[in-house]
């Protein structure tokens, strides 16, 4: 019995230093996820990671990629791989975009503009939230190409207005424009930590939170003033308060917008314009009436409408609807270059990554995420191989295997 437990102990030990050595250098999302949390006060982290509800949906995203099998090809020339694909009319090294996220500038000093170095150096498009702590004018300055731009629709058009004025001047040639938040999703993460509470209690947890995060405080919380969101600082001027944010979202995100209103932005902006929010084929139809160059297949990261279908599964139907005449992106739920090359076989022209570019950027800045985007690329170009292709535009549908819906 004494050498048993003996051995057990052993075994225990061994496993315990494989995983340190695992965790030496980060190398997917997951393990830049588990930096993150070690080093956000807890209500930033989990306004990142959360989902809507008991998360039903958030945790569809990812298992349905899982459940995707892929065909395996040998014997084929692939010595001349190559990743690179156009994008909303623009050259890009594979394709993926860095989704708008809401609130990057309080995960890392200044995010957004970390990101876009990263995303640029690597040849991916980059896009701004409306709701970002950076302003246009600041990434603007911080990147080397031109940026894509997220809006929603406001009540006050003006406001709309003014705020594609500027994107244009930054020289954002995109405009993605989110319709799946005609009001907000709820958030249980966010209530149960505080984070939209002003209660003494709440106060207390968010101040331990921040004081034993001391990386965060110097970093973001000293360093990285201003913290206003950006685009709209005249507006929500602190981002540190969530309660602030969700009540100027209850007064002026529109909820009677309807297509008639997509038609009007469309006169409005003249450069590439995508409906971000779509998960239905008539949807899709009636983005592309209304004048958009194309579609994002998304249900908002599983942060909506909780018990929808994973993004991934209602691809094909948005694809076999509006695919032949317009472009067609998808997010939610991918998490490697394998997910990416899943996605392009099923007939997107992108995907959109959020979370494991936050992630990386909280868990070590501009360097973090570009080497997550590194990572990314080289999973690609290996299932790209093993597959036996060497174009983007070479996958399609016969790299599925049985995968019920897919098959």
């Amino acid at each position: 019995m004494r050498r048993y437990w003996r051995g057990a102990v052993c075994a225990r030990m061994r496993e315990e230093r494989l995983g340190r050595t695992y965790n030496v250098i980060p190398v997917a999302p997951a393990d830049y996820r588990r930096l993150a949390e070690q080093r956000l006060p807890r209500f930033l982290f989990d306004y990142i990671d959360g989902g809507a509800n008991a998360e039903v949906t958030l945790a569809a995203n990812a298992a349905g990629f899982r459940d995707i099998v892929l065909r395996q090809r040998v014997m084929r020339d692939v010595s001349t791989i190559d990743t690179s694909t156009v994008l909303s009319g623009e050259q890009a090294a594979m394709p993926v975009i860095l989704a708008p996220v809401g609130m990057a500038g309080m995960m890392a000093r200044r995010g957004e503009t970390q990101a876009v170095r990263a995303a640029n150096a690597t040849g991916v498009p980059f896009t701004l939230s409306t709701v970002a702590v950076c302003d246009l004018a600041e990434v603007k300055n911080a990147a080397s190409k031109p940026f894509w731009f997220q809006l929603y629709m406001m009540r006050d058009r003006e406001v709309v207005k003014d705020l594609l004025a500027r994107a244009e001047a930054a020289g954002c040639t995109t405009l993605a424009f989110t319709v799946d938040l005609a009001v907000t999703g709820l958030r249980h993460r966010d209530l149960r930590n505080g984070a939209l509470s002003q209660s003494l209690r709440a106060k207390t947890v968010k101040s331990w939170e921040i004081v034993r995060h001391p990386h965060w405080l110097l970093d973001v919380a000293l360093q990285g003033k201003p913290h206003g969101f950006g685009n709209l600082s005249d507006r929500v001027p602190d981002p540190t308060r969530l309660e602030a944010f969700t009540a100027w979202v209850a007064s002026q995100f529109d909820t009677s917008v309807t297509w008639k209103d997509i038609e009007w932005l469309r006169s409005v902006w003249k450069d590439r314009l995508l409906i971000k929010g779509v998960l239905e084929p008539d949807d899709a139809r009636a983005a592309v009436a209304a004048g958009a160059d194309g579609v994002i297949v998304s249900n908002h990261g599983g942060r909506q409408l909780d018990g929808v279908a994973s993004s991934i599964s209602k691809l094909p139907g948005v694809v076999a609807a509006v695919g032949g005449h317009a472009e067609v992106y998808m997010d939610g739920g991918v998490r490697s270059g394998v997910d990416v090359f899943k996605a392009v076989a099923l007939g997107a022209r992108g995907v959109m990554i959020g979370r494991p570019w936050v992630w990386a950027l909280a868990a070590g800045g501009e360097k973090a995420v570009s080497d997550m985007l590194a990572i990314m690329r080289q999973e690609l170009r290996i299932a790209m191989a093993l597959s036996g292709v060497n174009r983007i535009d070479e996958i399609g549908r016969d790299a599925i295997d049985t995968a019920p819906p897919f098959a």
